[in-house]
């Protein structure tokens, strides 16, 4: 096994919590009506086109157009994007200065919004830590679309064989050791641990 240089992070799941639940049950009052608008109206899939660049003023008019009753739920997706941030995700950071204190280069590859990631960017201390970050709604592109890893492998110049992708989501680990990087699949700050060291030898 080639030598591991370079650990990559993704970020919601793994370093920070962002769960739009946690604004619109304070919104709807409702657990319940609150899962069903997010299953029905604001749709994961409705939000990744905002994380692969299309303007939220833009997706908020379509969606709005399409559902007008439910007009005022969808702008505050929007207007109020930052009360569905949690916390940080307990122990990543720690794994991740850790890694950084014992000389491997540290990188973000995230499905983020242009537009709101700099919203939290400087709210989470850990964002300060990595020695580059691609997000796809700067890039107009997704995981686990292979052209965004190779945008970050160019980017900073990385070699996919020495460079360690870390995710909660299957398909984005799956399209990283696809191209030929390391993948590991996150699920918690102690698997993490655990998979760093007895896998790849990376201790923490």
């Amino acid at each position: 096994m080639t030598q591991i240089k370079n650990i990559v992070f993704d970020f919601g799941g793994v370093l920070v919590d962002w769960n739009p639940r946690y604004l619109y049950d304070k919104y709807f009052g409702d657990a319940e009506q609150s899962q069903w608008f997010l299953d029905n109206i604001c749709l994961y899939s409705w939000n990744l086109q905002m994380d692969g660049g299309k303007p939220f003023a833009e997706g908020v008019k379509e969606l709005q157009t399409e559902h007008p009753e439910w007009a005022e739920a969808i702008a505050i997706y929007h207007t109020r994007w930052v009360e569905m941030m949690g916390g940080e995700v307990a122990g990543t950071a720690d794994v991740l200065r850790s890694a950084k204190a014992a000389g491997y280069k540290i990188y973000g590859l995230t499905n983020w919004s242009a537009e709101t990631f700099p919203m939290i960017r400087d709210t989470y201390p850990v964002f300060q830590e990595f020695d580059g970050i691609v997000v796809s709604g700067e890039e107009h592109l997704l995981k686990p679309d292979a052209a965004i890893y190779r945008c970050l492998l160019e980017r900073y110049a990385l070699r996919a064989e020495e460079s360690l992708f870390i995710d909660d989501n299957r398909d984005n680990v799956a399209a990283a050791r696809a191209i030929g990087m390391e993948a590991v699949r996150f699920e918690n700050a102690e698997q993490l641990v655990q998979v760093l060291e007895q896998q790849f030898s990376i201790k923490i």
